[in-house]
């Protein structure tokens, strides 16, 4: 752990701190004034930061909040605790517009001065986590409150083996979540082992979970080591806990009682050292009220509860996730990753994104194959994106700014001469023929005469896009998959003036 940096012109102070702080086995660092903290950051180029900095608010030589505000643009996740003798309002409220952890008055209780130390190594050492989940997994990168209440709740879980629920809708990320806890928890040298109750037929379940002895059931030539087996010494996760049949919910409660279960046809109990995180997209309150979860195994899992919030109550974070994702597939293709515009980004920011965090991986991965040029417009965004009635209401809120998008405000169907029929299926919208159709209808409903041209020029041009994306600009290797002639695709390329 980094050391405590306490600044205090006054001896006395820092020799009490720094005695109180050593019996309490933590390092310190101290300092005269706000000019030597500054050097010292400057000269340790980052290679010694403190995990908490401890400052008086007036001395000679600088001031502790001009301090404040200098180290929080440097290190905005540091904890900073200003203590001063002048007692008054605008000084506490000056120390907490600045970001200060707390304001402590001066005298101070020393035990409650230590104590408030320790919460700030506490909030210190979230921050860490938080910073290391977002830079190793990109797909939780987020700004958004909600966001940040998760990066610290896992933060505060990092060393413990206590059960976990999380809560969230599908696509939210509730796996990542999984990871994470597993990653930054005591048990991250062990196994993590994940499994989607709901994905399992029921005659399957059992023998997954818990194993199962040789000739147990027809086909069972073998012993086969369960989940939980495998998961010894490190983490389960059971995904879509609510839809686990209810005789096998009696099996998992006394499994997290007592730690012992017994395979499938076997008459040994076996002992697997396991941390249960659970995670569910249903109201396992109401499952409990309709008889069909049970009640105990409810509250021996719901010890933590994380709740992980949908993409629309984070709309902030769909820019840097847009950016994310559009990188991603296009390494993936291997292709130059595309930009998108401010109009086009702010349009995708309010929409309602029913498959969450997945449906906008979908969309981006969509984009990077069908939009036509390097930068990403309004017009090239998916049907579902542009429908009337995808975009967010008044009642919902954002941060992407003050008015929502409303129908009136996209352009005109008459200005949409590019805009692409969805032809992969995205989430819960309508498969591409239903997006073709919902555009045909809206066209027609113009006083255009060449629908037709229209969208059959695009979807050729759609198709031969995707066709040369696939095979990295091989025509020849385009026209064998879309069962096309060399000629033809040559021809269309040129008819249709595109970049190949």
């Amino acid at each position: 752990m980094k050391p405590i940096w306490i600044v205090d012109d006054d001896q006395s102070i820092r020799f009490v701190l720094e005695k109180a702080l050593l019996r309490e086995g933590l390092s310190t660092r101290s300092f005269t004034n706000p000019k030597e903290v500054l050097a010292a950051l400057n000269a340790e180029d980052g290679r010694e930061v403190p995990q908490v900095l401890v400052s008086d608010i007036r001395m000679p030589g600088g001031s502790g909040l001009d301090l404040l505000t200098e180290v929080k643009q440097k290190l905005p996740g540091l904890p900073v605790i200003i203590m001063t003798a002048f007692s008054d309002l605008d000084s506490a409220v000056s120390a907490f517009q600045n970001g200060a952890f707390e304001y402590l008055p001066k005298p101070f209780d020393l035990p409650k001065a230590i104590e408030l130390i320790r919460r700030a190594l506490e909030e210190s050492q979230r921050e860490e986590v938080a910073e290391e989940l977002m830079a190793s997994t990109p797909e939780m990168l987020g700004q958004a409150p909600a966001m940040q209440d998760v990066f610290r709740a896992i933060g505060r879980l990092s060393q413990s083996n206590v059960t976990v629920m999380i809560t969230g809708e599908s696509g939210s990320g509730k796996e990542l979540v999984a990871r994470a806890l597993h990653k930054h928890s005591p048990r991250a040298n062990g196994p993590f082992v994940a499994i989607n109750t709901a994905a399992i037929p029921k005659d399957l379940l059992e023998s997954e979970l818990f194993g199962h002895e040789r000739g147990a059931f027809t086909g069972a030539q073998t012993s086969r080591r369960g989940r939980f087996e495998q998961a010894d010494g490190g983490t389960l996760f059971l995904d879509e806990i609510g839809d686990m049949p209810f005789d096998l919910q009696t099996r998992l409660l006394r499994v997290l009682s007592d730690g012992h279960f017994y395979r499938v046809g076997g008459h040994t109990a076996v002992k697997a050292n396991v941390r249960v995180i659970a995670a569910t997209h249903q109201d396992l309150e109401q499952r409990v009220k309709e008889g069909v979860f049970r009640e105990d195994l409810f509250h021996r899992l719901n010890v933590i509860r994380l709740r992980l919030p949908a993409l629309r109550e984070r709309r902030e974070d769909v820019l840097v996730l847009t950016k994310h994702f559009l990188l991603q597939s296009a390494q993936q293709l291997g292709v130059e990753a595309k930009r998108i515009s401010d109009q086009a980004l702010v349009m995708l920011s309010h929409f309602n994104f029913p498959g969450n965090v997945r449906q906008l991986e979908n969309i981006c991965h969509w984009l990077t194959v069908m939009a036509p040029a390097q930068m990403i417009e309004v017009k090239d965004l998916p049907p579902e994106v542009l429908a009337p009635g995808t975009e967010k209401t008044a009642a919902e809120p954002s941060s992407v700014g003050n008015d929502s998008i409303s129908v009136k405000d996209a352009p005109a169907t008459s200005e949409l001469p590019s805009m692409p029929p969805s032809l992969i299926n995205l989430g819960a919208h309508a498969g591409w023929e239903s997006a073709l159709e919902v555009e045909a209808l809206q066209l027609l409903g113009t006083d255009r005469q060449d629908v037709w041209d229209v969208l059959t020029r695009r979807f050729e041009s759609l198709l031969i896009q995707a066709a040369l994306a696939t095979t990295r600009g091989r025509r020849i290797e385009a026209a064998v998959k879309l069962g096309i002639g060399r000629n033809t695709i040559t021809r269309k390329i040129q008819e249709l003036d595109i970049e190949a």
